[in-house]
């Protein structure tokens, strides 16, 4: 609420009915409506207040007497007080003053003397008492004179004439003396007006006398003439006088027809105002002037209401008729949409001082809430039938397009509708139907609710000068909520799946253009929560009923948790999608090996899905339901994070996996003229044993670096905790290691293994030959060859499962030979020697990656051959310490590294 209004100032402080009255003072209203009320001395003078400024307000006083205060009421403010008083009084009015009020005509009355009544007359009387009241200039107190005598006046011709205030007003300085002199002065005036009339007489008493004779001489001359003729000399006389009338009928008829007119133009003149109240009326409706008009009607009511005179009956009866249309008029205007809440206002006012008959206040919410219905319908009816037509016009209908446009828009036209009729037909125009439907609701709604609120709430205080029904809260209420309720269905239909008001969906096409809307749809989905979050903040700002705010809030939410689910579908299936750009670029780490950009691809998927869902989706304002409390919405979260890992997972598998169906077991011994394993690739890329390195290096940097990384982020943005989706798909990554390690263990094993046997027995060698053992045979130093490129490999790719792949392929080597040693029927000398320096040889450089079982089968294959002598045993020490020596470099991968157990 405003200050309140205070009168401070008035010009001029006392007047009869109709004064012009300024008003002066503070926060006298910011503007003419602003004004409620206006009292002078207790009576309602606000039809004729003309407001100029907030320090300055013009009126015309009432018929209050005495005394009182002027209080102006404004809406701003409330009823305010007042600091000076205006003094109202009545006056004896004659012919010639000027009068507010309409005067009955009247004979002339007596001229008095006084100040007051002769001031402004052309009369100039001498004082009663005789005295002169040149000592009396300086006048006596009038508002004194009031108080001391409220009933009474100073007026000579009034009927409440008090010679006491006629004294004090005209002779408050004359002495007693002179007092006493004017009043035998008015006494002998008193007695020489009775004492005229008998002097008259004596003064021309001859004359009366002659007159009496006249007469009775007459008298006897007519009796006598009526003996001697016996004749009524009356009639001739009669007859004589009537034919002297008829010399003057002319004369006196034309002065007949002038006094006619004159009366007329005087009847005219004094009811001027009565007959010129239609023509007036009719002006005034045309400038909106309806306060006048009722001041005009209510004045031509009590001036002439009670007049039998039937052609005042006839003009007040066309104007009665004249206003019961305006009311009509009016009225149906009220319903006439659009409109703005000043308008409304406006209309109601003027129902009102026109005397409407009903509830123009409930009548204009009822127009504003069906109005509002209408237009949301219509506008979806026409933007639907907009996404069929630009549907047919990229199915390349052109003429078609065409002619449904030109009668879309006519249809929009006679509708009134709410945005550009063009709603894209246009074809400069990019935004779809469904999108444009959305903005033009909410923009309407934005335009339309807020004054549809402000006007129920002005019903229901009372601002719009009618009393309000009290009963109707509930209804408006349910109005409101309906109004939201209704946008916020036509929202869901246009945007989200699944709608459950089948009467308002939208209509389903084929499968490829439904396909086409979901698209285009979930591209627009952020620009549409935002649009939601506009129309939820604003009706917030509003303080309509929570049930309303709930509505927008539970589409917002609902709108929010559709976008979080389609950008984490979005993301899972970019991830999926890695395989396609894997472009195999190492980077080697010290610690995890070669890498490529797979995991940093995914972590920059996965980080940019969440920054995009925390700014755009999890960000709420004020009375919004954050999404993250809604179990529904952290389930799906969880999910579907769950399922993008899985995707990745899936991803390591296709780009590890991805020959292992082929047949790769090749063979790998040059000594029996097979190729070697890097004939088929270029220098410059890789194979898929080492691929499958790389990916196996991806697992165990994504589950060591990645997925903790992802948590750590996941939790600084405000998210669930993602420990059980990164502990499940850590399982599932464990897996794939395990079974990436057995494929390659499994391809680079099963080949080495196979060339054991017949590179053993190259050139028919048996174990009884008579050749004498100088060094390791071929086939066991390439079995170390072959090993040493997969350790290659292994160090280079994946350094840290070094240990784990190394030994069970040694493993494997170890067994292979346990069987071979194992099937030998016969050693000489000579072959038990070369065995035992074969299979030492291999054990003693490869000690570093035997597990448990590969010693057991080294030992078995020992034992399956014959048992030495010392001096043996020392040439089998001095040949392998001489390989040693020779092969150091060659073997140095194998001594000097220490492998690291995992």
């Amino acid at each position: 609420m405003g200050p309140l209004p205070i009168v401070t100032g008035i010009s001029p402080k006392e007047g009869p009915p109709g004064t012009r009255v300024i008003i002066r003072g503070e926060y006298l209203g910011k503007e003419p409506n602003d004004v409620t009320g206006l009292l002078i001395c207790g009576c309602d003078c606000l039809l004729s207040a003309e407001w100029k400024s907030s320090n300055k307000i013009i009126a015309r006083s009432g018929p209050g007497k005495g005394r009182g205060d002027i209080i102006i009421s404004t809406k701003s403010g409330g009823k305010g007080s007042c600091t000076v008083q205006f003094r109202g009084y009545h006056e004896t009015i004659g012919p010639l003053k000027e009068s507010a009020v309409w005067v009955e005509e009247a004979p002339l009355p007596g001229l008095s003397w006084g100040s007051r009544s002769l001031s402004h007359s052309t009369y100039h009387l001498e004082d009663p008492l005789g005295l002169s009241v040149e000592e009396n200039e300086k006048k006596f107190p009038e508002d004194d004179l009031h108080e001391m005598f409220p009933e009474g006046s100073g007026d000579l011709g009034s009927e409440n004439f008090e010679p006491n205030w006629f004294l004090l007003e005209h002779h408050h300085a004359t002495s007693f003396d002179d007092l006493k002199v004017g009043l035998s002065y008015l006494k002998r005036k008193v007695d020489g007006q009775k004492e005229g009339q008998l002097s008259f007489l004596k003064d021309n008493v001859s004359s009366v006398m002659e007159q009496m004779d006249t007469l009775f001489l007459l008298k006897d001359k007519f009796e006598e003439d009526m003996k001697k003729h016996n004749t009524d000399t009356t009639t001739k006389i009669e007859k004589a006088i009537n034919g002297a009338n008829k010399l003057f009928e002319d004369v006196l008829s034309r002065r007949e027809t002038a006094d006619a007119t004159r009366h007329a133009l005087a009847v005219m003149t004094r009811y001027k105002f009565l007959f010129f109240l239609p023509v007036n009326i009719e002006h005034n409706i045309k400038h909106g002037d309806f306060d006048l008009i009722m001041s005009d009607y209510a004045r031509a009511r009590n001036l002439f209401g009670k007049f039998e005179t039937p052609i005042f009956k006839q003009i007040l009866a066309d104007v009665a008729a004249t206003i019961n249309n305006l009311k009509i008029s009016l009225h149906s205007k009220l319903k006439d949409m659009p409109t703005t809440l000043d308008q409304q206002k406006k209309i109601i006012r003027n129902l009102i001082i026109l005397g409407f008959e009903g509830d123009p206040g409930w009548d204009a919410i009822n127009s504003t809430y069906k109005y509002i219905k209408d237009q949301l319908i219509l506008n979806r009816e026409d933007h639907i039938a907009a996404e069929s037509i630009q549907l047919d016009a990229e199915a390349g209908n052109i003429h078609y397009l065409g002619k449904q446009k030109s009668e879309n828009n006519i249809q929009y036209e006679k509708h009134k509708k709410i945005s550009n009729s063009n709603i894209l037909l246009d074809t400069q125009n990019n935004t779809p139907p469904r999108i444009a439907f959305l903005e033009d609701i909410i923009e309407f709604i934005l335009e339309t609710f807020p004054e549809f609120w402000k006007l129920g709430q002005a019903y229901f205080n009372g601002e719009l000068q009618i009393k309000p029904d009290k009963m109707k809260q509930n209804e408006f209420k349910q109005y409101v909520v309906n109004a939201v309720k209704l946008c916020c269905t036509l929202i869901r239909s246009a945007i989200l799946p699944q709608n459950s008001d089948t009467e308002l969906q939208w209509p389903h096409y084929s499968s490829s253009k439904q396909s086409n809307i979901i698209e285009i749809i979930l591209l627009w989905l952020p620009h549409c929560i935002r649009l939601v979050q506009s129309l939820h903040s604003s009706l917030t700002n509003l303080e309509i009923p929570n049930e309303s705010v709930e509505i927008t809030s539970k589409l917002l939410l609902d709108l929010r948790i559709h976008s979080m689910i389609i950008e984490l579908k979005k993301t899972a299936d970019q991830v999926k999608g890695l395989s396609n750009k894997e472009n195999w670029q190492l980077d080697y780490d010290s610690e995890y090996g070669a890498i490529t950009q797979l995991p940093s691809e995914f972590e920059k998927l996965v980080s940019q899905a969440i920054q995009k869902i925390k700014e755009s989706i999890l960000e709420t304002k004020r009375k919004e339901i954050p999404v993250l409390t809604n179990p529904t919405a952290k389930q799906e979260l969880t999910v579907l994070i769950n399922k993008i890992f899985l995707n990745f997972v899936q991803t390591l598998e296709v780009l590890g996996m991805i020959s292992e169906d082929h047949d790769h077991a090749i063979a790998v011994s040059q000594l029996i003229g097979s190729p070697t394993p890097y004939s088929e690739n270029d220098s410059s890329e890789l194979t898929w044993e080492q691929r499958l390195l790389a990916m196996l290096s991806n697992c165990r940097y994504t589950r060591i670096i990645i997925y903790p990384k992802l948590s750590v982020q996941f939790h600084h943005q405000g998210f669930p905790s993602i420990d059980e989706p990164i502990r499940q798909c850590s399982g599932a990554l464990s897996i794939l290691e395990k079974r990436m390690i057995e494929t390659y263990v499994e391809l680079k094993s099963d080949p080495l293994v196979g060339t054991i046997e017949p590179s053993m027995y190259l050139g028919h060698f048996e174990w009884d030959t008579c050749l004498k053992p100088i060094d390791l045979r071929p086939y066991a130093k390439e079995i170390l060859t072959n090993i040493t490129a997969v350790y290659a490999d292994v160090h280079r790719l994946v350094p840290k499962l070094l240990y784990r792949i190394i030994s069970e392929i040694v493993e494997t080597v170890a067994e292979e030979l346990s069987r071979l040693m194992s099937c030998v029927t016969k050693f000489n000398s000579y072959g038990k020697v070369q065995a035992r320096i074969d299979v030492m040889g291999l054990q003693r450089v490869l000690h570093q990656f035997m597990n448990e079982n590969a010693s057991c089968f080294f030992n078995e294959a020992l034992e399956a051959v014959l048992p030495i002598d010392e001096y043996e045993s020392n040439i089998i020490e001095e040949i392998l310490n001489n390989f040693l020596k020779k092969m150091s470099l060659q073997l140095s991968c194998f001594i000097a590294v220490c492998p690291t157990k995992e």
